[in-house]
């Protein structure tokens, strides 16, 4: 008699892994970074190269050596992801030293001291660039002008969409939202802010990629802006002379970068859809909040870890309907 093997689950494979996501990802980039290429030339190379060799480096250092394991997640993209997201996050004239800082922070206490890949509460890039511009405020507001394709530290800087539109609220003198690039720049990229997210288009094109490639579903990104679009177009309604129209607000600063690549990480943000539609709508509410509100003049960052930190209680309070179960009756 033949014995029948069953082996744990699960049984059937989705063609998906780790590694084949975390390089579909890389892909979704390639535009994006070719467009700060454009724009800011030498610096974004100088930028990126530097974050993300030092993710790499940190990633291992710090699994071999403090972790006392073998480190076998560097070649599956994820510390490339992180260092390019991380540069992403970052003008192209911050010194060497300061990234190697941040990834070492990104990487050593966002990622590796809560266990490495999969454990992280928060998402490592974005805790890198917040701890970055608490340390150093200057550096990282400082914004190269578009169009100086060689210079990198002593680069002419300008003030960037989002900066004007905070001034205009906080009624700063000299400031007008006749200022602001207009919207095809806005666009296409041709304005200042971090090197990553100054091109809404090249970000959406990434969306589409990872959207067809089924890396991604449209619920996070999609709530999140849809959310920033009604609040802040409420906002405009209510008072156009200090507060933009919801498309610029849509196409300035790192909304785009967020909603598309921040976010929708798979091990920071909720597993059902439901949960997702929930974290989008809340880190589109925070982000409009803390732009139009706060003290900073960008609020993604803090409201992409913010819900985070939310994430668990989300998981645990909106779950999907179990298969099998029986509807309870009334």
């Amino acid at each position: 008699m033949n014995k029948l093997i069953v082996s744990l689950s699960p049984h059937v494979h989705g063609g998906d892994s780790v590694k084949k996501n975390m390089y579909g990802v890389l892909i979704a980039l390639i535009p994006a970074f070719l467009v700060s290429l454009y724009f800011f030339g030498l610096g974004a190379l100088i930028v990126t190269a530097t974050s993300v060799a030092a993710c790499l480096f940190f990633e291992w250092a710090i699994g071999k050596y403090l972790m006392k394991k073998e480190t076998t997640t560097i070649c599956d993209g994820s510390a490339i992801i992180t260092g390019v997201l991380l540069a992403f996050n970052l003008p192209s004239n911050l010194p060497i030293w300061i990234i190697i800082l941040g990834a070492l922070f990104a990487i050593g206490v966002g990622k590796m001291s809560f266990g490495g890949l999969g454990c992280n509460p928060f998402n490592p890039a974005l805790a890198g660039r917040v701890f970055l511009l608490l340390s150093f405020p200057v550096q990282m507001t400082t914004w190269p002008a578009v169009g100086q394709l060689t210079a990198y530290t002593d680069a002419t800087t300008a003030a960037t969409p989002l900066a004007i539109m905070k001034g205009v609220i906080n009624g700063a003198p000299g400031m007008s939202l006749s200022d602001l690039p207009a919207s095809f720049d806005l666009l296409i990229g041709n304005n200042g802010g971090c090197l990553g997210e100054v091109s809404a288009l090249a970000l959406l094109i990434g969306l589409a990629y990872m959207l067809w490639k089924k890396i991604i579903t449209w619920h996070i990104p999609v709530s999140i802006l849809v959310t920033v679009f009604v609040f802040s177009g409420i906002m405009y309604l209510i008072n156009p002379e200090i507060y933009v129209s919801p498309v610029i607000q849509l196409l300035s600063g790192g909304l785009m970068l967020g909603a598309v690549f921040m976010a929708t990480d798979y091990v920071t943000s909720p597993m059902s859809h439901k949960g997702m539609l929930v974290y989008g709508v809340c880190i589109g509410l925070l982000t409009v909040i803390i732009r139009l509100f706060g003290a900073y003049p960008e609020g993604m960052s803090f409201a992409i870890l913010i819900m985070n930190a939310f994430t668990p209680l989300i998981n645990t309070y909106v779950k999907p309907k179990r298969f099998g179960e029986v509807a309870k009756k009334k």
